[in-house]
């Protein structure tokens, strides 16, 4: 078996233990983590520290709408709820706007929930991790002082590997739907990480053309990424969120507190997104990030609200220039095309989201080193901030170079037959999201990381 580190950039090889102890380390992380106006080849995008987007990014608008980023108070109705306001972030899409609620105790202010179910008619779809923690305090915050409205619960199994459409998962959504006889008024709600969210969003998108949802996420991952912006979907055999939609919801409700409950693993996996964002577009985030990571990895309070009220930021800022994806808000998949193939070729649900978008994250980073895009000491700073957040830095050795060509020819971001990458180019906080790259670099990367 080939060595991973053969071939590697010195500069990752010199700061990384041997191969064998990385990828026995990735084995077992178990034991480590308890329109028209965007070219279709390339759009070049910079976010200077504290600056609106550069022109650049203001070209590769597919839409006039307005963004709005709003820090706001939401004080609790109830005088014997002690809970502290919510901070909302605004996701701006006009007539479809939508906040994000950012707080201690949410899930104790039933007016917040309660505003955005217009039926009388709720479904709650969760798993069987969530269910036992957040079910009933949530079937009591929507219907606490509302008679009115009745609350049904699907319960799924636990996994990416059952985000699909067979068996007992989305399609138990359906029937349940079906059976209990809801109609177009009617609110699903997504209670739990990406995969319910994802799940759910699709469920709601679907069913009768088209319901309300609102997204309550309990993971790191989902509160400060897959929640945000509408993406909806399930996974295929052959490559992952093939088939989905882009879909609203009408409220983020995020509940801090239940992060005091997530596994150590689950949580150094959420972190691989939030570092996304520092590197994408937002330079000062990232330093801030490099800053905390110890107290993130802590599970400081004030340090995680902080990281995920500023993703929110982030996310919503993009989703609300470009919501369907055409140029701008692809940016966000930095790492993501080389994970997801990872993902699909391990098996769905081996590794967490994060741990595989942090080794494509990674091989991104080596990429556009190799392209002379970046300097030596970005490539130091991300795999220093990776290793701190005891994430993965390389994919397992079981993968090969054929493998991830073949997964990646039927990625998302595959246009006309041209792979486009989101690749890091200038200073931190600069990328690029293009089809315009010296295939030379992408080969010798997947050399560098995988079996020939």
């Amino acid at each position: 078996m080939a060595s991973s580190t053969t071939g590697i950039n010195p500069l990752f090889a010199s700061l990384s233990p041997n191969s064998s102890d990385r990828l026995q380390s990735a084995a077992a992380l178990n034991l480590r983590f308890s329109s028209s106006l965007v070219s279709p080849s390339s759009v070049e995008l910079t976010r200077t520290r504290n600056s609106p987007l550069t022109a650049a990014a203001t070209r590769a608008r597919v839409s006039s709408t307005r963004f709005t980023i709003c820090a706001a108070q939401v004080m609790d109705q109830s005088p014997a709820t002690k809970s502290p306001p919510a901070t909302i972030v605004e996701v701006d899409l006009g007539d479809r706007s939508y906040p994000i609620y950012i707080g201690s105790g949410l899930l104790n202010q039933p007016e917040l929930l309660q505003r955005h179910v217009h039926g009388k008619r709720v479904l709650i779809v969760t798993n069987t991790t969530v269910a036992p923690l957040y079910l009933d305090k949530v079937v009591e915050a929507l219907t606490k002082g509302n008679p009115n409205v009745s609350v049904d619960s699907v319960i799924l199994p636990d996994g990416e590997k059952y985000k699909n459409m067979v068996g007992e998962t989305l399609m138990k959504v359906f029937d349940k739907a079906i059976e209990s006889r809801l109609d177009r008024r009617c609110t699903f709600v997504a209670l739990g990480g990406g995969v319910i969210g994802d799940m759910c969003g699709f469920a709601a998108a679907a069913f009768l053309r088209g319901v309300n949802f609102i997204q309550i996420p309990t993971t790191v991952m989902a509160q400060v990424d897959s929640s945000v912006g509408g993406k909806t979907g399930i996974n295929h055999p052959l490559g992952k969120n093939l088939i989905g939609a882009f879909f609203q919801p009408q409220c983020v409700l995020i509940d801090t507190d239940t992060l005091n409950t997530l596994p150590d693993r689950e949580l150094a996996s959420g972190l691989a997104e939030v570092i996304k964002y520092g590197l994408i577009r937002d330079a000062e985030f990232f330093e801030w990030q490099e800053k905390n990571i110890k107290a993130l990895m802590a599970r400081d309070p004030s340090a995680l609200a902080y990281a995920i009220k500023r993703s929110c930021e982030n996310k919503a800022e993009v989703v609300s220039l470009d919501e369907k994806e055409s140029g701008l808000r692809a940016t966000l998949n930095l790492g993501h095309t080389f994970g997801h193939a990872i993902e699909t070729g391990l098996g769905y649900g081996e590794w967490l989201h994060g741990e595989a978008v942090a080794a494509g994250t990674v091989m991104a980073v080596d990429m556009s080193y190799r392209l002379g895009w970046i300097d030596d000491s970005i490539v130091k700073r991300v795999y220093s901030i990776l290793e701190q957040a005891n994430l993965p830095t390389a994919p397992p050795d079981t993968l090969t170079v054929e493998m991830f060509k073949s997964v990646m020819a039927v990625d998302k971001k595959v246009a006309d037959g041209l792979l486009r990458l989101i690749l890091l180019k200038g200073p931190l906080g600069s990328c690029v999201f293009t089809g315009d790259y010296d295939r030379k670099a992408l080969d010798e990367t997947l050399h560098a990381f995988c079996k020939s």
